[in-house]
């Protein structure tokens, strides 16, 4: 079955052949590192990860390059006398970096910042110029969309109908569609937030910077290009047009995956209803945040709330004590398997379908916990691979070198813990064994009081928390 994926541009399914044999090279819209990270800037890292992770185990050598936007109008409005934009740039950075590491999401291929391609951005703007696509104006340079013929073909538009490019204060530009390639310096303006241009002292306006980092990492054409559903228009508008103006092929495919709702609401800054990624992350196990924003389609809204990760927990912790149960049964932790259940193969060449491959997961773990019943350790072995390799493709593997040392912290505790309760366990089978039922039930409802749930088996009982 040949790869599927949903071409914003096309608005349909199309079948997806990589530029090169082989290869696959993704661009995704990074952070603007103005303020802390928010559960939404989680969610299209994960889903990007999600496909990445996929492509490589159908064997292809992905490059994957993630931007950050290091210079911006929000970045400079947010600076103080004590920390410069480049610091505070810095530092919300970091805290990305961290937050993504806590979700595993891995590091991309490329990583750049704007700041560093300042002379690829000139030379975008020089070639546009020339091309007749852009002018000089008392402010800067802008991009000409009356140009350009098919500006508006991503979010098929029509100019007279899109809403005024904002570009901050009043400018000096033709037309309200038009919008900021260079961005002339103000006085207001540090003397480090700009560099020497042909047309002045200024910095780039916010589109270019992607067609910049884009092609000088990838080239002039690469095979997807991805964001946020909200990133469409203008962002990803303008980015095609004046990329295709300057005569590049730019990205064969677009993709954008869905937003974060917070009670019916999308998430937005402007109504104060965000979450911050340290606030989901301070007191929730970060593998089931993973589980919970990879669980739905990418480019559906994913409804976050108390209840969705509570059903998200309850889901992975019947996928946990599977895999638990069929490492105490053949001896040790199953290895993934690399040859995959045909349906999650089909549900992940259709447009990414995790759902469907997750109910196959769950399907499978069914069968295993019957198998379990059963004493088969043949057939739990081979059913806790499968289930293994499925959830290392999601990155949700508990059981993987990668999680680890997710519970670091309990690790010290778990040997001394397990001596108290195996002790318990100890009495209350002798207990069972002299039909002291009272006694065995009085051990066993205060290890459930505590937390501490057993398991009795043919090959004896097993407590977890």
């Amino acid at each position: 079955m040949t790869q599927r994926l949903y071409d914003t541009r096309q608005q349909t399914n199309v079948d997806f052949t990589p530029l090169r044999a082989g290869e696959i090279s993704m661009y995704v819209c990074g952070p603007t590192v103005q303020s802390s990270p928010h559960v939404g800037h989680l969610r299209s890292a994960l889903v990007y990860d999600q496909i990445r992770r996929w492509f490589t185990h159908e064997g292809y050598r992905v490059t994957l390059v993630r931007n950050v936007t290091d210079i911006d109008d929000k970045t400079l409005a947010n600076a103080t006398e004590h920390e410069p934009w480049w610091a505070l740039a810095y530092r919300i950075e970091r805290e990305f970096n961290a937050a993504y590491a806590t979700l595993r999401i891995q590091p991309p291929t490329y990583e750049p910042r704007a700041t560093g391609a300042i002379p690829e951005m000139q030379a975008i703007i020089a070639r546009l110029i020339d091309r007749g696509h852009a002018y000089v104006a008392d402010d800067g340079v802008y991009f000409d969309t009356a140009s350009w013929a098919d500006y508006g073909e991503l979010t098929h538009q029509q100019p007279r109908d899109m809403v005024a490019a904002e570009d901050g204060a009043p400018r000096a530009k033709r037309s309200a569609q038009d919008f900021a390639l260079w961005k002339g310096k103000k006085t207001v303006e540090p003397e480090s937030a700009a560099w020497d241009s042909p047309w002045g002292p200024g910095r780039p306006g916010w589109h270019i910077e992607c067609s910049a980092m884009s092609t000088k990492y990838l080239g002039t054409e690469f095979d997807i290009h991805g964001g946020g559903r909200d990133l469409r228009f203008p962002h990803h508008e303008n980015e095609l047009a004046q990329s295709r103006a300057a005569g590049d092929a730019f990205a064969r495919h677009w993709l954008h995956n869905g937003l974060v709702s917070l009670g019916g609401t999308k998430m937005s800054k402007s109504i104060g209803n965000v979450v911050s990624a340290g606030e989901l992350l301070e007191n929730r196990r970060a593998i089931v945040v993973r589980y919970l924003f990879g669980s739905a389609h990418y480019r559906s809204t994913i409804e976050l709330s108390d209840e969705a990760y509570a059903e998200s927990a309850a889901a992975f912790e019947r996928i946990e004590n599977f895999l638990e149960r069929a490492a105490r049964l053949v001896g040790e932790p199953a290895s993934p398997a690399v040859e995959l259940p045909d349906a999650f193969v089909a549900a992940m060449r259709d447009d990414f379908g995790v759902p469907q491959a997750l109910a196959v997961v769950h399907e499978s773990v069914t069968a295993g916990n019957q198998a379990l019943e059963a004493a088969d350790a043949t057939v739990v072995g081979e059913i806790a691979s499968s289930v293994r390799g499925m959830l290392g493709i999601l990155g949700v593997d508990p059981q993987a070198d990668e999680w680890a040392d997710s519970s670091a912290s309990d690790s010290a505790l778990e040997p001394a813990l397990d001596s108290l309760i195996t002790g318990l366990l100890e009495q209350r089978a002798a207990a069972r064994a002299a039909r002291d039922w009272e006694a065995a039930d009085r051990i066993r409802d205060a290890l459930a009081a505590a937390g501490i749930s057993i398991e009795d088996t043919p090959q004896g009982s097993h407590w977890s928390v």
